[in-house]
């Protein structure tokens, strides 16, 4: 039963992602936005300037989300098509892939059109800059930063924790991806209570960048792109950037599009001066649509990968038994030369004993 569990669960995965593809975000009552909703509500509530009072919010919000993903996978383990259908749900709730490229686009829409007015209100659909002072070169530069960050904090990263541990590994994540947007950043309100929650996303997306980076350079060409400059520039810039997973996927965007990443962000007041990333030009409104092509590319293969993994992992399960039945086999026939051999000993002493009898009847 836990192989079809398995096999459901990667069903699930992909149903979501088609889904997600296929519609997007929903408008009205995201899931994540109604979590996120509840967190602001209980962060006034034991909001303390200190990290012991951020890590218990953590802690109730990351362990509230994970518990609801338990129960769902328990309440479905008796019915493959149950658990299907609710890891579609959730993985269609927690990725962002199809949006993220929909508001890329309506930003590359808006500046070829030469409306900064409308591509400075789209920008904090994509990221928490302060777009008020910054012209099309810059707003630009933001859009294939937050596309590059973002496939993998909303594609890659659910992807790989859901394909490992289902819908309480997808639902988990999204849990601290989103206490991370909201109080992980560096202010003086959350510079001690949002501790927590920033750390436990650098550890969650530790890994989940890094695949987002090896995809990017391993799909660069089809950016226009090549493979080997986005990989040397992931290796030689990512490292470099304050964030130790973000640099590393826009590091390999930078190499992969053949541009030049970072500068001075202004977040409402608040300036931090990122390290250049890569060797190109500033990006142009026509890096754009090329970056939102690379990140569809990379959503496609992570989808893929997720889904390979918990197919893999159903099968090895399938095999168990057949390898528990022949590893008894080979148990029972190593017992039965064992019983042969002792037999072949038993009878050897008995030939020693009928020669020492024979010997001292002799004498």
């Amino acid at each position: 039963m836990t192989r079809i569990l398995d096999g459901a669960t990667a069903a699930g995965l992909l149903a979501g992602a088609v889904i997600d593809a296929a519609v997007g975000d929903p408008r009205r009552g995201h899931p994540v936005a109604v979590f996120g909703s509840r967190a602001a509500a209980l962060e006034k509530r034991i909001y303390r300037d200190s990290r012991l009072a951020g890590v218990a919010y953590t802690t109730i919000c990351v362990g509230a989300a994970t518990a609801a993903g338990m129960l769902a996978e328990r309440v479905t383990r008796s019915s493959p098509i149950a658990r299907a259908a609710v890891t579609a749900a959730a993985t269609w709730a927690v990725l962002g892939g199809t949006t993220l490229g929909r508001e890329g686009m309506l930003m590359a829409r808006s500046l070829e059109e030469g409306d900064l007015a409308a591509a400075r209100a789209r920008l904090p659909h994509l990221c928490g800059r302060d777009p008020s002072g910054l012209d099309a070169a810059e707003l630009a530069r933001g859009t294939v930063e937050s596309i590059a960050e973002n496939t993998s904090d909303a594609v890659v990263a659910p992807l790989v924790w859901g394909a490992i541990f289902g819908v309480p590994g997808l639902l988990g994540y999204r849990a601290v991806n989103t206490l991370d947007a909201m109080v992980g950043h560096r202010s003086p309100r959350y510079a001690r209570f949002g501790w927590a929650s920033a750390r436990l996303d650098d550890v969650a997306n530790y890994v989940p960048a890094r695949l987002t980076a090896l995809l990017t350079a391993g799909l660069a060409g089809l950016a226009g792109g090549s493979p080997r400059r986005a990989a040397a520039v992931w290796i030689r810039d990512g490292h470099r950037h304050p964030s130790p997973n973000s640099g590393r996927c826009e590091a390999a965007f930078a190499g992969a599009l053949g541009v030049r990443l970072g500068g001075a962000n202004d977040y409402g007041g608040r300036v931090e001066h990122r390290p250049e990333l890569g060797d190109g030009p500033r990006p142009a409104v026509a890096d754009i649509p090329r970056s939102v092509r690379l990140a569809r590319a990379v959503s496609y293969a992570s989808v893929g990968l997720a889904v390979a993994t918990r197919l893999a992992v159903a099968a090895r399960l399938a095999r168990g038994p057949a390898l528990l039945l022949q590893g008894r086999a080979r148990l029972a026939r190593g017992s039965a030369r064992l019983l042969q051999g002792r037999a072949r000993l038993a009878r050897g002493s008995a030939r020693l004993l009928q020669r020492r009898a024979r010997w001292t009847d002799r004498r």
